[in-house]
Formats: C-alpha cells, sequence, structure tokens
C-alpha cells in the first residue's frame, strides 16, 4: 500500500508576470507525494493550465479521487486511463516516475532511455512598457535565446525595443493567441528581419485554417492548440513546430508519446512549462533531452525556488540529479 500526501504551494513571482490573457503575482502549484510500504518516496508538482479552467482546488480533488487506485499500487500506464489529461494528472506521474527511479536505484532519464545533459532554455520577458523591454532585454543579454510575450498592440515596438537591449540574442515571440491570421502574416517577414527564430501560437485556437497555403518566414510553433497527439492534425502544414508543455499533456509519460509521435509526423519539438519551481521542471527535463527549443525558465520567474534546485547559467540549465530533488 502507498501513503499519498496532496498540499498546496504558492511560490510567489520575482515581479509581475503579465502575458495577453493578464497578470499574475502568485504561481500556485499542487504537490504530491507517494511513499510506498519499503519507504521510498517519489514526488511531483504540477501548476494548473488556467486558460483550461484549472485550479488547484480542482487539481487536489481529482488526485483525492484517484487515491484508492494509487495506494493500492497503480503505475504509470495505468494512470493514463485513471485520471484525465491535465496538470493533476501531470503531478501523479511525477511522482511515480519519482518513486519508479528511487526503487529501481536508478534515475528518471535512465528509465525513458535519454541521457541527462544540460540543455539551453530560453529565458522570458513578459509584456510591459516599451522602453522597460529594451531594460529587461538588456539584464538579460547574456542569455544566447530569449522568449518575448506580446500582445496585438506595438509587438513590433515591443520585439525592436528587445533588439536593442540583447543585439545578439536569437528571439522567440509568444502572442499568447492574441493576433488575427492578418496581422500574422503582416508582422512574420519583419520579425525574421529581428532574428526571431519561431512564433508560438500566434492566432486563436479555431484560425488555423486561416494559415493554409501560407508559408511563415518564420516557423510556427503551436501551443495551446496541441494537449494530446490526437490534436496532431490540426496542425499539420500549418505549424512547423509543436510546444509540449507537461500539465497539458498529464505528465511526462504522456509527454514522450506526444513527443515520438509529432517527431514521426515531421514536427519540431518545444518543451515549455505553466511556470513552477525545479521540482516542476525536473521531469520536462527529461522531455527537453529530444527537443529542438526548450523554455523551462519558471524558477528565474519566481522570488524564491525549492532547495536543492536547478542551476542556471546564462541560458544553460541542468538538472543536478540529485535524488532529494526528483528523479
Amino acid at each position: 500500500m502507498r501513503d499519498i500526501t496532496v498540499e498546496t504551494v504558492d511560490w510567489r513571482l520575482a515581479e509581475p508576470f503579465t502575458v495577453s490573457r493578464g497578470t499574475q503575482t502568485v504561481q500556485p502549484t499542487l504537490r504530491v507525494t507517494l511513499r510506498d510500504a519499503a519507504g521510498y518516496m517519489g514526488r511531483g508538482e504540477a501548476c494548473p493550465v488556467y486558460y483550461r479552467g484549472e485550479t488547484v482546488a480542482a487539481m487536489a480533488a481529482g488526485v483525492r479521487q484517484a487515491r484508492p487506485a494509487l495506494a493500492a499500487g497503480l503505475d504509470r500506464m495505468g494512470l493514463l486511463g485513471a485520471m484525465p489529461a491535465g496538470a493533476a494528472r501531470q503531478a501523479v506521474d511525477a511522482a511515480l516516475w519519482d518513486l519508479e527511479a528511487k526503487r529501481g536505484g536508478t534515475t528518471a532519464f535512465a528509465l525513458a532511455g535519454v541521457a541527462a545533459r544540460p540543455v539551453l532554455s530560453a529565458r522570458t520577458i513578459g509584456i510591459r512598457p516599451l522602453a522597460a523591454y529594451r531594460e529587461a532585454a538588456a539584464r538579460l543579454a547574456s542569455w544566447p535565446l530569449l522568449k518575448v510575450k506580446v500582445g496585438a498592440e506595438n509587438p513590433l515596438a515591443a520585439l525592436k525595443a528587445v533588439r536593442a537591449g540583447a543585439p545578439a540574442a536569437r528571439l522567440i515571440v509568444d502572442p499568447n493567441q492574441s493576433w488575427s491570421v492578418a496581422q500574422l502574416r503582416d508582422l512574420a517577414p519583419r520579425l525574421a528581419d529581428l532574428g526571431t527564430v519561431l512564433i508560438e501560437q500566434p492566432i486563436a485556437v479555431g484560425d488555423e485554417a486561416g494559415l493554409d497555403g501560407w508559408v511563415s518566414p518564420v516557423p510556427l510553433c503551436a501551443d495551446e492548440l496541441i494537449d494530446q497527439a490526437a490534436d496532431l492534425p490540426k496542425a499539420r502544414a500549418r505549424f512547423q513546430a509543436i510546444n509540449i508543455k507537461l500539465d497539458k499533456s498529464g505528465g511526462l509519460t504522456a509527454g514522450l508519446a506526444l513527443a515520438r509521435q509529432a517527431r514521426a509526423e515531421g514536427f519540431g519539438l518545444m518543451v515549455g512549462c505553466m511556470g513552477g519551481s525545479s521540482l516542476s521542471m525536473a521531469p520536462a527535463m527529461v522531455l527537453a533531452q529530444l527537443c529542438d527549443f526548450v523554455d523551462l525558465d519558471g524558477p528565474l520567474l519566481q522570488a524564491d525556488d525549492i532547495r536543492p534546485g536547478f542551476a542556471y547559467a546564462n541560458g544553460c540549465v541542468a538538472h543536478p540529479l540529485i535524488p532529494e530533488l526528483w528523479g
């Protein structure tokens, strides 16, 4: 039998974080801890996908519904049918990976068949006044890859300000569905001139048919459009990459399956996050080994992080492979 502990943790952000949908000052998370009869412990942490209507209270309720099956020994594959995709399942799935690695005296990386290597992660700049874009970019100019949040108003001016502050950085632009198809078609060539390497989910989910027959000069990455492998047809011939967030897919087990299917269909891969501490990021670091773009800077957006946590240095992020953290 297993003991299951469910708790909420609110991580205060270092500064208000604004995207086109709104501003947050706290990152709520759900933490799940599993302990088995032999004394092994596994942990997982996940953040609600707020644009799907998730809350930590609803996540906790979902985990408690699965408690009897988890206590009886439900494994990761069984979890896929026992809980729906989403952040609640991600927290449980992460705890199961962690528990399995510790019981086996191995690592989650080894269980997944990937090496544990440092990766280059983007550093995110949230929406802010134009002058502040340049100031933020100048502070982060040593990062090789910056991800810039913009809205529908003055996005080109914002990107020019970032380019002025960080002349050498490659740029990912993320409008979070706030652009029209016409605006995207107008802006894409100019974003290419500014050194943009990826445009992430620029248009609203449901508008993707407007991309038919058009080839963007900057690769397009689907985010909110894709949760599961069954969603991939909506991106075919329209987007060149997909952003896999484990909070959306419902855990590393499902995320790895989605990544392999997407790669087989010719999509590039990005791994992102809804935010959170290094414990939230840890399973995504396994998936990051398979990805072309990585956006796992959640702990850097917070005022504090779990200890021990990830090590970040000028864009490079390393999972410390310390069992006290995860995996």
